[in-house]
C-alpha cells in the first residue's frame, strides 16, 4: 500500500530573536575559522572526498609536538582525488589576512608508492559546479613520523592558479572552501594522516540571517481521483518546433488520462511505449508535461516523489521563467518576452534511467548557454521504489537543493548579474517524464509518482532593518529620462549595472557615494534591472522605462 505522508506542521519564528540579532555589534558577530577537534572549533563540518575521515580520533602520537587528545584522521585508501575540506558561511577576504595554519602527522608505515611527501592547501569557490576550476593552491613539504605545524601564506608563498587567467588570491573574494590534500592527486597510493589545530589568521563575516519560507502559498495534494486538476495545471502538448521536442526526445506529450491521472492521493505521470500520431508526427512513446498555472519569485518548493525505472526515462521537477517565449507554453502568449536560457531554468530534480539512483539539480542561464555547467548531484537510496522529498530553497542570494533535508548543492554566483542570475522574476513549475536516447528493449511503461508538491513563501526571519539594508531605492519608477538611484550605506562605492530583459548590459558605472542619477532617455520602453555589486555582495531592483 502506498503511504500518503501527512502535511508537516508549519513552524513560526519570532521577531524578538531577529531584532536582538540585528542589534548585536559587528565585532561580536565576527567569526573565527578554527578547529581543535576537541569541540572548540567554529568549522561546522569536514567532508572527505575519495577518502575516509574521523573528526574525533585518538591522537596516535602524543610524544612529538602535539599532546591533544583527539585529532582528525584522514585515510586515503587509494582514491585518485582524495582530500578533506570544509566550507565557510562568508567568503574569505585575503586582502589583509593571508595565512592558514595546520598541524599534521603522517606515519611512514602508512604510505605506499613513491609520491613526494607534501601537504597542499587549496582555496575554491564551492558554489561552482566545478569548484576546482578556479582554485588557488599552495604546496608545502612535510616530514614523516612527527607532528609539525605547516603555514600557508597567500601573500608571500608561491601559489598555483589552476586557471592562469585567475587574479592573485589576495585580490579575490570568491573563496569559501578550504581543501587539504596529502601527497598529491592522480595516484592510487595509500596515505594515512592526522590533522589538528587548523586556524586562519583573520575572521569572516557571520552568515546572513537565513530566509525562512514557512507560509504555504500554493500546493497540490492530489486528493481528487481522476484527471489532473486543470485549475492548477496546463497540459503542454504542442511540439515546439513542429516535429519534436528539444534534446532529441522521443515522446509525444498528451493530455490523455492514460499519461497523467490522480488516484488514491497520488499523481501519476506515465511514460508509455506505444505508437501515437499527433500534429502530423508519429512517435513510439507518450508521456505528459504539466505547466503550473501558478508562478512565484523566491520561496521553497517541496515535492515528494518516486521516479520511473528504465533506460531511456528522464523525469524532472523543474521551473522556467514566466517570461519565456516557447510555442505551446501556458504563459507565453501573455508574458513571453525572452527565449531560453535568458528566462532562467531551475532543475530541482532530474534523473536518468541509465544511472538509476543518481539525482541532479542544475541551473541554466545565459552564462552557461548550451551546457550544463552549474549543477550538483547525489547518489540516493532506491529512488524508484521509495518516496524521497526533493526541495529547492530560492532566496535573493542563493539556491539550495536538497533530498530528504540534506543539502547537496548550492548555487550562489558572485557578483550576480542577468547573465548568471536571471532569477529575480516569476518562475512556474513543470512536471514531466521525457524519453531520450537508447531505451531499454523490454520497456513498456514506467511512472513518476508524486505524493504532493508545495510552495512556501513568507520571510519571518528578516526584520525591517535588514530588508532596508538590501534594497535599492529608485525614483521615479516608471521613469522617462533620468533615474535616481539611492543605495544603502553598506553599498557605498558599488559598481552599478543596468540590464535589459535579454541580459544585455546597458550601463555600468562606479558609484562613489550612495546616490547616482542615470540617463535612461535613450532606452526602449520596457522592463530593466539595476544591480549594485560591492566585494561580492549584490542587490538588484526592477524599473520600468516609459
Amino acid at each position: 500500500m502506498l503511504y500518503k505522508q501527512k502535511k508537516p506542521t508549519i513552524l513560526k519564528n519570532t521577531f524578538i530573536a531577529v531584532a536582538a540579532f540585528l542589534m548585536m555589534p559587528a565585532t561580536f558577530l565576527a567569526q573565527t575559522v578554527e578547529d581543535d577537534f576537541e569541540g572548540n572549533g567554529t568549522i561546522n563540518a569536514w567532508f572527505g572526498d575519495d577518502c575516509q575521515i574521523d573528526e574525533s580520533f585518538a591522537n596516535p602520537n602524543t610524544q612529538t609536538g602535539n599532546t591533544s587528545a583527539t585529532v582528525l584522521k584522514y585515510g586515503d585508501v587509494g582514491g585518485t582525488y582524495a582530500n578533506v575540506r570544509f566550507d565557510v558561511n562568508s567568503n574569505f577576504d585575503l586582502s589583509s589576512n593571508h595565512t592558514f595554519t595546520v598541524k599534521i602527522y603522517v606515519p611512514s608505515s602508512s604510505l605506499t608508492g613513491s609520491q613526494t611527501n607534501q601537504l597542499s592547501l587549496k582555496l575554491q569557490d564551492g558554489t561552482l559546479g566545478e569548484p576546482w576550476s578556479t582554485q588557488s593552491e599552495i604546496i608545502k613539504p612535510i616530514q614523516l613520523d612527527q607532528w609539525q605545524t605547516v603555514s600557508f601564506n597567500f601573500l608571500t608563498d608561491n601559489f598555483i592558479n589552476l586557471d592562469g587567467n585567475s587574479p592573485e588570491p589576495t585580490t579575490r573574494t570568491d573563496f569559501n572552501r578550504v581543501l587539504l590534500q596529502v601527497n598529491g592527486e592522480n595516484n592510487n597510493d595509500l596515505v594515512e594522516a592526522y590533522i589538528d589545530d587548523f586556524s586562519y589568521d583573520g575572521t569572516i563575516a557571520p552568515p546572513a540571517p537565513e530566509v525562512v519560507y514557512d507560509q504555504l502559498v500554493w500546493a497540490d495534494e492530489f486528493d481528487v481521483n481522476g484527471a489532473v486538476d486543470d485549475s492548477k495545471w496546463f497540459h503542454q502538448t504542442q511540439l515546439p518546433n513542429g516535429t519534436g521536442w528539444y534534446n532529441n526526445e522521443l515522446q509525444h506529450y498528451t493530455n490523455r488520462i492514460e499519461n497523467s491521472f490522480v488516484e488514491d492521493g497520488f499523481l501519476t505521470i506515465m511514460a508509455k511505449k506505444e505508437t501515437f500520431t499527433d500534429q502530423g508526427q508519429t512517435k513510439e512513446y507518450t508521456s505528459a508535461r504539466l505547466n503550473s498555472k501558478f508562478a512565484f519569485t523566491y520561496g521553497r518548493v517541496e515535492a515528494r516523489a518516486k521516479l520511473p525505472f528504465g533506460l531511456g526515462t528522464w523525469p524532472a521537477i523543474w521551473t522556467l521563467g514566466k517570461n519565456i517565449q516557447e510555442t505551446g507554453g501556458y504563459w507565453t502568449n501573455q508574458f513571453g518576452t525572452v527565449g531560453w536560457p535568458a528566462c532562467g531554468e531551475i532543475d530541482i530534480m532530474e534523473h536518468w534511467g541509465y544511472n538509476q539512483n543518481f539525482v541532479q539539480s542544475a541551473l541554466h542561464t545565459p552564462s552557461s548557454f548550451g551546457a550544463t555547467i552549474n549543477h550538483g548531484g547525489i547518489m540516493a537510496n532506491d529512488v524508484s521504489n521509495t518516496f524521497h522529498v526533493y526541495e529547492l530553497v530560492w532566496t535573493p542570494e542563493k539556491m539550495d537543493f536538497s533530498i530528504d533535508g540534506y543539502v547537496y548543492y548550492t548555487y550562489a554566483p558572485s557578483p550576480k548579474n542577468m547573465d548568471n542570475w536571471p532569477f529575480i522574476a516569476d518562475q512556474y513549475l513543470l512536471l514531466n517524464v521525457a524519453m531520450q536516447g537508447d531505451v531499454a528493449a523490454g520497456f513498456t511503461e514506467s511512472p513518476m509518482v508524486l505524493d504532493y508538491i508545495r510552495v512556501y513563501q513568507g520571510d519571518t526571519t528578516l526584520g525591517v532593518a535588514s530588508v532596508e539594508e538590501n534594497q535599492i531605492n529608485l525614483y521615479p519608477n516608471p521613469v522617462s529620462d533620468y533615474l535616481n538611484v539611492n543605495l544603502p550605506q553598506a553599498m557605498k562605492g558599488a559598481a552599478i549595472s543596468v540590464f535589459n530583459l535579454m541580459g544585455q548590459q546597458m550601463i555600468v558605472e562606479t558609484n562613489q557615494n550612495n546616490q547616482q542619477t542615470l540617463d535612461v532617455s535613450s532606452f526602449d520602453a520596457g522592463t530593466y534591472f539595476i544591480t549594485a555589486n560591492l566585494y561580492g555582495k549584490s542587490i538588484t531592483q526592477k524599473f520600468v522605462k516609459l
